[in-house]
């Protein structure tokens, strides 16, 4: 079992890197060349700026049983492909359960902003999240190490 962090926009990188460094795990930091990150424990991987890139070679590495932390619905939905174990910054572990209902989510919104529609945009992140995605990154960890 791996962590890989799909770091471009990720909040949670450092508490990802620390949590796998605790539990002995292996950590990998994959992000664009517009993002810079640096780990005394993590790899990193530098990929170019194209447009899901970053995903892309996430989902090349990710094998069954890994963490894969991203908030992107589509690259959760290859890790589940690869029964890795996609989980979001805020502690959602993404299933079979709720992808599909994610996905079409964010089809719609994909159409209402296409058509003029405006979706209000994101929020300050909260200490609460980044307390209840560490819980969720924990026993995702102690249920399958």
């Amino acid at each position: 079992m791996k962590i890989l962090i799909d770091a471009d926009g990720c909040p949670v990188v450092e508490i990802a890197v620390n949590t796998a460094q605790s539990f002995g795990l292996k950590a990998i930091i994959i992000s664009d060349t517009s993002h810079e990150y640096s780990s005394d424990y993590a790899g990193i991987i530098k990929v170019g700026k194209g447009a899901d890139s970053a995903d892309f070679r996430l989902a090349n590495l990710v094998e069954a049983g890994d963490i894969a932390i991203t908030q992107d619905y589509g690259l959760a939905a290859m890790v589940l492909a690869k029964n890795g174990i996609p989980i979001r910054q805020d502690g959602l572990v993404f299933s079979d359960r709720n992808i599909d209902s994610l996905l079409t989510g964010r089809y719609c919104a994909l159409k209402m902003r296409r058509g003029g529609g405006y979706i209000k945009g994101s929020r300050r992140r909260t200490k609460a999240e980044d307390e209840a995605f560490y819980k969720s990154l924990c026993e995702i960890i102690m249920k399958n190490k």
